[in-house]
């Protein structure tokens, strides 16, 4: 089945890359890699704000992550052109706004994992790290990163 097959099961549309926010470019690609900037979690069109441990849990989480790689999946088809030259996500950094005793940041991430692995299959299996850092842009709850290799 091809990436958009399987969007279109999920019900999901992919949407425009964003307009960057500071001094940085959505996405930069060096040989069969392609580094995406981070892209903040939106809710209803706006950032999705919130803290981990404050006024936002882990289930919460796990949905705004899930946005996030919709949004990255869009500017990721922007930067290729076909999602189906896709070989591998290889590699997501997330930092999760967190109080300083909030510790299920990876539970928050699996929002994004878990989606990229129903999407690619195989292929969206990837390395991975998630931070609790004290503020992310904008108050934004949550900020994903990813690599992408093509064939």
């Amino acid at each position: 089945m091809s990436i958009y097959a399987k969007l279109s099961q999920l019900g999901i549309t992919l949407p425009p890359v964003a307009a960057p926010a500071a001094a940085y470019v959505p996405f930069v690609q060096t040989g069969n890699l392609v580094f995406l900037s981070g892209h903040l979690a939106k809710k209803d069109g706006k950032v999705w704000v919130g803290q981990f441990g404050k006024n936002m849990n882990a289930e919460e989480g796990k949905a705004a992550a899930r946005a996030v790689a919709i949004d990255l999946m869009g500017t990721l088809h922007a930067a290729v052109g076909d999602l189906n030259r896709v070989k591998r996500i290889v590699k997501l950094m997330s930092l999760v706004n967190s109080t300083g005793d909030f510790t299920e940041q990876h539970l928050v991430t699996n929002g994004a994992s878990e989606l990229l692995g129903e999407v690619f299959g195989a292929q969206g299996a990837h390395a991975r790290s998630a931070f609790g850092v004290a503020q992310i842009p904008l108050g934004a709850c949550v900020e994903i990163e990813l690599i992408a290799e093509l064939a």
